[in-house]
């Protein structure tokens, strides 16, 4: 006998049919992606997560954690999907599903990264967007916190704040980077002479491996811990929170900041620099910016210098009347002030400015730039800073900062973590340029600019290997197509020395088929690696995941037709 159902279920086939059509055309890896991710999250959950190209709110989500808008073009490769986790097995699931479909996941959590490369790449990729994850709890009894990959130092400065007024952290000046970041290429800032690197305080972590697994310090083990503080996290996982110890700070804290021109002894102030500010008193931290300036129609470079000194204004004084009579600093020039409205003062907000400004993630601020970095060993003699000078005004852009090592760094051992640039250095340079005008022929400029000034440099700044911070990415120092250990060893060498084996050898125990990988990752020693497939093959593996769920379905139909 006839089912008298059955022309409404051929209905149904029919209807069903093409809504799986349509959806696989339009849009199949999301589909895959979606189905794959609620096998272990609910379904409305999992859709809320996963932004694609097609999602109105793709755009405003790609762009809010673009830092440089270099990387904010037409023709910049975005990802076919981002992934906005809001808890951690959520983390788990992306990476497994990502394994799975054979997509490349990047990650991203301030989006701070000088080169794109947690949000660019050119093969098809998804990014995984952390900014969700930014919960930060204190605990004062045990002086230590837990702070979110997805938290911005200024959250976290404002959090501690809130907890104390004499405790404080050893990281960036800029509020709007994120902790994920940071703190796996190292992070430092204005404690640094007094405390060290932000990952000297880093006391566990919490970590997504390659397999899906969400690992503490004691899951993962010593060698992947050492790894991720310092050595940059996406090469070996996704980190979900650190758990860092908070230092202590005095009450009342000095700041200053003082400019000269070349014609206000500006060169000598920068040759006794070099040796004062990395061997002075560990409790002053002095930044010197150098500028091409224009100043009565005619090119000159100007110097800035920039303190936190811990502790009071007559002290400091004091200590630089004695150790650096050539700045000629007064106490008109300083302003006491406690630790966190100097945090604000460092990041360029007016002193007395509430610390609730720490909190503005400034989202879809991006301006164009270019940055390179250096670490200077010998003091660079007064006819070398004289040439430099000419240098600077001829290429007529780009600015330089040094940054004063020394103290606390001297103490520790360049294999303690894997950013060894500690004793022996005196200052670090950061080479910075920015620019308003869009386009290819600006791009080339700047950057050139750049890169001229790093070549002038080269007599005066280490060797063999020529070094430079992980943190201020620059593709210039080396990048990988092919993730071998010898083209890894080009960059890693640069940015960790010797600790670039280890490195190595971290990366082939915990993954070595190189799922986590980005142009200047580590690579796994192995030269058999196995690499996600891509193009037409991953669109066949998405096509096939996501009609599956479709196929059962319809043959569970078809099974009532007769």
């Amino acid at each position: 006998m006839p089912n008298p159902m059955r022309p409404y279920l051929l209905l149904s086939l029919v209807f069903f049919f093409n809504l799986y059509h349509s959806m696989a055309v339009s849009d199949p890896t999301h589909q895959a992606l979606l189905q794959c991710l609620t096998q272990s999250i609910p379904t409305d959950t999992a859709s809320s997560i996963i932004v694609s190209k097609s999602n109105p709110s793709y755009t405003s989500v790609l762009r809010a954690y673009i830092r440089n808008a270099r990387f904010n073009t037409s023709s910049t490769p975005k990802p076919l999907i981002i992934i906005t986790p809001l808890d951690e097995s959520h983390v788990s699931a992306a990476v497994i599903c990502s394994r799975k479909l054979g997509f490349q996941l990047k990650i991203r959590s301030g989006g701070h990264d000088y080169e794109g490369l947690s949000y660019v790449f050119d093969k098809p990729f998804f990014v995984l967007d952390m900014f969700n994850l930014r919960s930060i709890t204190v605990n004062m009894a045990d002086e230590t916190a837990w702070v979110g990959a997805g938290a911005t130092l200024g959250e976290l400065y404002y959090n501690i704040w809130k907890n104390s007024k004499v405790h404080g952290f050893p990281a960036g000046v800029c509020p709007t980077v994120g902790v994920g970041g940071h703190l796996s290429g190292a992070g430092y800032g204005t404690l640094i002479r007094k405390y060290g690197l932000s990952v000297d305080h880093v006391v566990d972590a919490k970590l997504v491996d390659v397999k899906g697994k969400i690992l503490d310090r004691k899951a993962m083990g010593e060698d992947l811990f050492w790894a991720i503080r310092g050595g940059g996290a996406a090469s070996f996982g996704v980190v979900l929170s650190y758990k860092i110890k908070l230092v202590p700070v005095p009450e009342t804290v000095t700041v200053f900041r003082i400019e000269r021109l070349l014609t206000e002894n500006a060169t000598d102030i920068t040759f006794k620099w070099q040796t004062i500010a990395p061997t002075t008193d560990e409790n002053l931290f002095m930044r010197m910016l150098l500028q091409p300036v224009t100043r009565n129609k005619k090119k000159t470079a100007r110097i800035t210098v920039i303190a936190l000194y811990l502790g009071d204004s007559d002290s400091l004084v004091s200590l630089l009347q004695k150790d650096f009579p050539e700045l000629s600093i007064g106490k008109s020039n300083c302003n006491e002030t406690t630790w966190i409205d100097s945090v604000l003062w460092w990041a360029n907000f007016d002193l007395g400015t509430p610390p609730t400004a720490l909190l503005d993630r400034d989202l879809n601020d991006a301006g164009f730039l270019k940055r390179k970095s250096d670490y200077v060993q010998t003091p660079i003699p007064k006819s070398g800073l004289e040439s430099l000078w000419q240098k600077m005004i001829e290429l007529g852009k780009v600015g330089m900062v040094f940054n004063a090592y020394g103290g606390r760094m001297d103490q520790i051992k360049p294999d303690e973590t894997p950013f060894p640039h500690r004793a022996g250095n005196l200052y670090k340079i950061q080479y910075s340029v920015n620019w308003d005008e869009p386009g290819n022929e600006a791009d080339k400029n700047f950057t050139t600019q750049a890169k001229l000034l790093h070549d002038f440099m080269t007599p005066f700044v280490s060797k063999n290997p020529r070094s430079a911070y992980f943190n201020y990415r620059d593709i210039d120092v080396g990048s990988t197509k092919k993730w071998s250990y010898e083209e890894g060893k080009v960059y890693g060498e640069s940015y960790f020395n010797g600790n670039y084996e280890r490195l190595v050898d971290v990366k082939t125990a915990v993954d070595p088929n190189n799922f986590f990988r980005n142009e200047q990752s580590i690579p796994p020693r192995s030269s058999s690696i196995l690499h996600s497939s891509h193009g037409s093959a991953t669109y066949l593996i998405t096509i096939i995941h996501t009609c599956w769920y479709y196929i059962v379905f319809i043959f569970s139909l078809c099974s009532d037709l007769f």
